[in-house]
């Protein structure tokens, strides 16, 4: 199992390199009102773990709510490549959509998670 992926958006602008000791894992979706809109499924990497290798010039990031959680797309394409977890503000939840090989629509392990009722918003 390889622990460094490669990620970008749609047009290439954004180029990620993550560092994935366990592989692509701990996949989930959420119910907030953001997650439902763009419909991603993610997986998590360590602040450390997350390089932008390029096009960080091109990443804009967007905040709602709590103003806790950094959402960063691609300001050409308008893909959503990651987010500072509101959860756990130390990672980074990761559009695996986005990782080099990895297709969304062919994994079957994905938990739901509860972001209408989320404990932050308590």
């Amino acid at each position: 199992m390889t622990q460094t992926h490669s990620a970008s958006c749609h047009c290439g602008a954004v180029r990620l390199s993550l560092n994935l000791p366990d592989g692509v894992t701990d996949l989930r979706r959420c119910d907030c009102s953001m997650c439902r809109r763009r419909g991603t499924i993610v997986t998590s990497a360590d602040l450390k773990g997350l390089e932008v290798v390029a096009g960080k010039d091109k990443l804009s990031f967007y905040q709602f709510n709590t103003l806790t959680a950094k959402h960063y797309f691609c300001s050409i394409c308008g893909i959503y490549t990651h987010h500072q977890r509101r959860s756990n503000p130390n990672q980074f939840g990761v559009n695996v959509g986005c990782i080099e090989g990895v297709n969304p629509y062919e994994l079957t392990q994905v938990t739901m998670v509860d972001g209408v009722n989320h404990p932050a918003d308590r």
